[in-house]
């Protein structure tokens, strides 16, 4: 019976200490008064430089609106794949809004909000003149690709091409426009939204049939996905779809409209 109720309270004071640690992260944001966001800024048009040096976005006015919600200022960090997650588990970032796609393996690194916010899936930008047509006709080839992609191992293993890997979308789209590679393999979002409104694709194509859907989530460092601080980014993300906030965002920075998207606030009704 002593034993029962040791445990008992045992379990009690750690319901209570738990308690207390879930608005440990939240509560830190709040008294620095902003929050630190990983973004990225050489994906356009959901995160980008300005001739200006603006940066602008889609995710940077998801960013943004996370802050305003939270009452705190957004200190927006540049980052890229091969280091968004390094960065936010060193406590460099407090949040990751970069186009990461959700997978079993990253969820063993940080916390995945759900509901995922986005969708898109892989494909390649290639020049016409490369006259590709299936996927198999990378086999062998050079093909430009990002560090940290969860879609290269993937695409290697399936269609055997020759990965030549950069760290960020300017290398690789110098490499691809200077013959160094056949093409780019990429998220099918950023090649559409290229191919689209920018002059100097012209004479490039998205030659495949898309594969491998894959949706994206914003992060939270992993020990915190279960408190406060990672419900309240539940909560946000559940709201931006219920409300149409990001299918009117989408719209406003110039992307096709989602399927995805349609699907998530539709659901949430």
């Amino acid at each position: 019976m002593k034993s029962y109720i040791k445990t008992a309270i045992g379990a009690a004071v750690a319901a209570v200490i738990g308690t207390g640690a879930l608005a440990d992260k939240l509560q830190d944001i709040m008294d620095a008064g902003k929050i630190v966001v990983g973004v990225k800024n050489d994906y356009k048009p959901w995160g980008y430089l300005t001739s200006d040096g603006e940066l602008v976005g889609l995710e940077i006015d998801l960013a943004k609106d996370v802050a305003e919600r939270l009452g705190v200022e957004a200190e927006l960090i540049p980052v890229v794949a091969s280091n968004r997650m390094e960065f936010l588990q060193q406590g460099q970032i407090d949040l990751i809004i970069a186009t990461m796609g959700d997978n079993e393996k990253r969820r063993e690194v940080v916390g995945m909000i759900e509901p995922n916010y986005y969708a898109g899936g892989t494909n390649v930008i290639a020049p016409k003149a490369a006259n590709l047509e299936t996927w198999e006709d990378l086999r062998g080839k050079d093909v430009c690709a990002l560090q940290g992609a969860y879609y290269n191992r993937r695409v290697t293993e399936l269609y055997g091409p020759n990965l030549v890997a950069f760290a960020g979308i300017p290398e690789v789209t110098s490499a691809l426009q200077n013959g160094s590679c056949i093409a780019f393999l990429y998220d099918n979002t950023w090649i559409e939204s290229q191919l689209s409104s920018d002059d100097q694709w012209a004479e490039y194509e998205m030659p495949f049939e898309t594969e491998d859907p894959q949706a994206w989530a914003i992060a939270v460092p992993l020990e915190d996905l279960d408190t406060a601080y990672g419900q309240k980014m539940s909560e946000i993300v559940t709201d931006w779809h219920k409300s149409g906030y990001l299918i009117e965002r989408n719209e406003a920075n110039g992307i096709a409209p989602s399927p995805f998207l349609q699907e998530q606030h539709d659901k949430l009704q």
